[in-house]
């Protein structure tokens, strides 16, 4: 029988929700929920410096603004809780007991300069870099004294020589890291608060994950937390290391290639469907086409899928993904989600129009802002090379057209058929003189909505200007 899928993102509250971080929620969710399974949600907080409360609500906003529902968190805690490693202290120390009753930890008294003459030594001698075992093999007497005397002490896992850490990633592959090139690391800093190898590997294990897809900047550490799963005698996940996002350059995605948050996105007026369509796609080979509900991403989900190559976050990519999530949008969610642009001062049936109008040609509700000075501000002024279209059109088939605007309330084919039978013209020659009195520009929404939603008055206003 095949057991139900148990997944996790455990996000450090040090900063914004970064696009990679929220590409690892999102698969990890998708990974749950295809296997009918369960996604969690913990909170990596024992760097008491660093995280910030403000930080851990954000993260909750931002992931919850995605879609994406964990099933259990640090606002939805349960039996296996709770979700905040700043409040498993009790569960860590019990494990800290355990390692030094087997004695498979030490502590280590090394101070921190100590730490970097070694490691400069090590580099100048053409080693790789790590922990010299000054303090291993100190004597039960000579820890005694130095503990005694108040000296602080992190507390280091024994790694055994001559040993392979092996197993199967879940996107690179078989791995095998020799223990030599290890070196024993800290499992517990001086202060007493638990290392990420250890309280991310044991929470793990006692809140039953069993697949962890996390970035391949954690590679290196899976091998030290498998050390540390197998002297407790716990069951470690299946891991899986994706590959990192990169801009368009190649380079680590950063400040340097724009918005790189979650929320500079969401404050832009991007929608979440259309970022999760995007990084559903980012590593993750799919054969589904077309905008996705995260139902449909779910089911189409597959690790084996997952890519191993770094993958290029595209703004122009997401742009249509962007564009495709506007048109879905319903006329009560495109008005949400242009508040604060649509003029507040509109009743419901003018902003209805307006919004109406203008959507098929936004990508961003920054795009809507030249149009609600178009259709509700003075006569607007002609773009380049539109003087002389509007020239060449004549008084007589402006006259002709004003009349009709005046009489036909904004519409359309009463305009165009009245100028027609003043000028006789026909195609682009009718319509585009139109469209550059009525709005100043050669290209933009289609004329008629557009008409529609001007205020009564305005449209043989603009037209009369060239009669």
């Amino acid at each position: 029988m095949r057991l139900s899928p148990v997944t996790r993102f455990a996000p450090s509250p040090t900063g914004e929700l970064h696009l990679g971080n929220a590409r690892t929620a999102l698969f990890n969710q998708l990974l749950a929920r295809h296997g009918g399974g369960r996604f969690i949600l913990r909170i990596e907080d024992t760097d008491a410096e660093r995280s910030v409360a403000a930080h851990t609500a954000a993260l909750l906003q931002d992931l919850g603004w995605l879609g994406l529902e964990w099933d259990a968190g640090p606002d939805r805690e349960d039996a296996l809780g709770p979700y905040r490693q700043s409040e498993r202290q009790a569960l860590y120390a019990g494990y800290f007991a355990q390692l030094e009753e087997r004695r498979a930890v030490y502590p280590c008294f090394c101070t921190p300069l100590e730490l970097d003459l070694s490691r400069r030594a090590q580099l100048s001698a053409g080693k790789p870099p790590r922990y010299a075992g000054t303090c291993r093999d100190l004597s039960p007497e000579e820890r005694a004294q130095r503990l005694s005397s108040g000296l602080p002490a992190t507390l280091r896992f024994r790694v055994a020589p001559g040993a392979r850490i092996e197993w199967l990633d879940l996107v690179h592959g078989p791995q095998s890291f020799a223990t030599e090139d290890i070196g024993d690391f800290v499992v517990r800093r001086a202060d007493g608060s638990a290392a990420f190898f250890f309280s991310n590997a044991v929470d793990d294990a006692s809140m039953g994950v069993t697949l962890a897809l996390r970035g391949e900047d954690h590679l290196t550490n899976t091998p030290r937390q498998l050390m540390i799963l197998a002297a407790l005698g716990l069951k470690p996940p299946a891991y899986g290391h994706v590959a990192l996002l990169v801009g368009a350059d190649g380079a680590p995605l950063s400040k340097r290639h724009g918005a790189t948050s979650v929320r500079e996105y969401r404050e832009r007026g991007y929608l979440p469907l259309a970022l999760t369509n995007h990084l559903y796609r980012l590593g993750h080979s799919s054969a589904l086409h077309g905008l996705l509900t995260m139902e449909e991403m779910a089911r189409g989900f597959d690790a084996a899928h997952l890519g191993r190559a770094p993958a290029r976050f595209d703004e122009q990519q997401l742009n249509v993904w962007q564009k495709d999530a506007v048109h879905q949008l319903t006329p009560e969610a495109a008005r949400g989600w242009l508040q604060g642009v649509v003029p507040a001062t509109l009743d419901e049936r003018a902003a209805s129009a307006f919004v109406s109008a203008i959507l098929p040609n936004l990508v961003l509700p920054a795009d809507a802002l030249p149009w609600v000075e178009v259709v509700f501000g003075g006569p607007p002024p002609l773009e380049e090379g539109g003087e002389a279209v509007v020239r060449d059109a004549g008084a007589g088939y402006f006259a002709a057209a004003a009349a009709a605007a005046a009489t036909s309330g904004n519409d359309l084919a009463a305009i165009a058929g009245a100028a027609r039978a003043a000028s006789g013209r026909q195609g682009r020659q009718l319509y585009m003189p139109l469209r550059l009195a009525l709005t100043g520009r050669a290209h933009g929404p289609e004329l008629a909505p557009l008409l529609k939603a001007m205020p009564p008055g305005k449209a043989r206003e603009r037209l009369a200007r060239f009669a």
